[in-house]
């Protein structure tokens, strides 16, 4: 049973019990000991100064014991008769009140509490949903943890099925310090499969994550990554990131904006890079930064069954093998948005080049590069915001540059002097030197919820996306642009965290995405 049925039926179980408590207490519990007489039965009560008749012996109540008698009432102050049809039933130490039997733990009347069944149902219902009983288990307010399918269908990966156990730490106001999120699952590909991972966000300025796993066959991944004064109101911004990885499904169809599908290959790419970039901010909405990349790269033989190896199909392809790269970048960067990972308005602007060597510190003996990235939002009404994405890429001096280190479109996200999005398509699906890129997404929120101690809001965003890949520099951009049209939703939790999964369609069919961040 999932969650949200476990959770339905406990609520149903309490208001089932709640309900039979009210009629319980409405009939009020019935006294084994002293059955109430027939009303047709009942002798009504004489005034004082009419005796009352002899009863037969047969009916004659028994005699109350001195101690437990009760004093006559005056004749003043007597009681006028209560007709036959309501008068209560007189029990032996009755003080006139309802009827309860002789081992009743209900509270006693003069405490102020007439004591119900409906309370004592109530505080059980209760107790099975609330945070201190094992209820809270199935309750997204106060679990422990989120359950979370692992479903990824992807274009290159195929289908990925298991769980994700998610874990969150929030501080007082319920927003989100640190994920623990570890998995198991079974790849269509390679087999079982586990990661584990944490994600730290200890301020609005700092962030850190870890990332490690591997599955039966192939693949292994170590990701960390360190980020300090995000919002730059000090002199320097500090980011470092070292990473490997050997990942069994990529694909190459060959180079060009019209590289046939047919023309399909795979292959196995290991890498090993780590890179680190230096901000020196004028102020919080200008940055001076030079980044540097040091990149091992292997790439060999292919090894899903049924799938033609890229040494195979496309024979000594530069990037085969070992190469390394050394990347220098130098960028300018103009942000105004009112946010860093879920903004609503605002914009930011980056211009950038850099050059690119195989061997030594400084050179161009790989490649010189050149780009723009920006991206821009409008909050249009409330809860809706129209994001917009540009990017830009030329490679104007190239010496037998690999293939891995040009342009590229496809995939779910924006990587900025890297690959661009393109969501019909699986990452790296179209490769050239320069590359232009542009998408367009209405983000709406659509509902609020409380789960693990913070809260979510969902959004639905369509999309489109565009753009190609071009070897000539004096190429127009805007013509013979792939196309694609689909629909995001998204989980977000601030002020850190926004989970995806976006569907896109193109000219070779459907693909599906999930992951973590918004695609720009």
């Amino acid at each position: 049973m999932s969650r949200i049925a476990c959770l339905a039926a406990l609520t149903l179980l309490g208001a089932a019990l709640a309900a039979q408590a009210d009629d319980f207490a409405a009939a009020g519990p019935v006294s084994a000991a002293a059955p109430p007489a027939p009303a047709e039965t009942a002798t009504p009560p004489a005034p004082a100064e009419t005796a009352t008749p002899p009863v037969p012996a047969e009916t004659a109540t028994p005699p109350v014991p001195a101690e437990t008698a009760t004093p006559p009432v005056p004749a003043e102050t007597a009681t006028p008769p209560v007709p036959a049809e309501t008068a209560p039933s007189p029990v032996p130490g009755s003080t006139g009140g309802p009827r309860r039997s002789a081992g009743s733990t209900y509270p006693s009347d003069s405490a102020g509490s007439t004591g119900s069944a409906r309370s004592a149902a109530s505080a059980f219902s209760t107790s099975l949903t609330n945070s201190a009983g094992w209820g809270r288990w199935f309750d997204p307010a106060t679990a422990p943890f989120i359950p979370v399918p692992e479903v990824n269908i992807d274009p290159d990966s195929g289908t990925t099925v298991g769980i994700i156990p998610v874990l969150l730490d929030t501080d007082e106001n319920g927003d989100i310090r640190t994920i623990f999120a570890p998995d198991i699952y079974r790849s269509q590909y390679f087999g079982y499969g586990a990661h584990a991972r944490v994600f730290a966000y200890p301020s609005v300025d700092t962030q850190w994550s870890l990332v490690a796993g591997g599955e039966q066959r192939v693949e292994s991944t170590f990701d960390a990554e360190y980020q300090n004064d995000r919002t730059r109101h000090s002199r320097w911004s500090l980011s470092f990131s070292a990473v490997y990885d050997r990942n069994g499904t990529p694909r190459f169809y060959g180079i060009g904006n019209e590289s046939p599908i047919y023309d399909i290959a795979g292959y196995t790419i290991q890498q090993k890079y780590a890179q680190a970039n230096f901000g020196f901010n004028i102020n919080p909405q200008w940055q001076l930064t030079y980044s540097t990349r040091l990149r091992a790269v292997e790439v060999l033989p292919g090894t899903i069954t049924g799938l033609p190896s890229l040494q195979r199909r496309f024979g000594l392809l530069n990037g085969i093998g070992n190469n390394h790269e050394m990347l220098h970048r130098g960028s300018i960067t103009y942000d105004t948005r009112d946010d860093l990972t879920v903004p609503t308005s605002g914009g930011q602007f980056i211009v950038y080049g850099g050059a690119a060597s195989r061997q030594g510190f400084v050179n161009d003996s790989l490649y010189v590069e050149a780009g723009t990235d920006d991206r821009y939002y409008w909050p249009l009404a409330h809860d809706t915001v129209l994001a917009s994405h540009f990017a830009l890429r030329y490679l104007p001096e190239t010496h037998q540059v690999p293939f891995w280190a040009l342009s590229e479109l496809g995939g779910d996200s924006s990587i900025i002097g890297g690959g661009q999005p393109l969501r019909g398509f699986g990452e790296g699906r179209f490769y050239d030197r320069n590359s232009v890129s542009a998408s367009v997404e209405l983000r709406r929120r659509v509902m609020s919820f409380n789960a693990v101690s913070t809260h979510i809001d969902l959004e639905l965003a369509p999309f489109i996306d565009a753009g190609r890949v071009f070897s000539n520099a004096t190429t127009l951009p805007l013509y013979q642009l792939h196309r694609v049209y689909g629909l995001g939703i998204r989980g977000i939790a601030k002020p850190y965290i926004v989970g995806f999964i976006d569907v896109g369609y193109g000219s070779e069919g459907a693909a599906a995405f999930t992951g973590i961040n918004y695609p720009f």
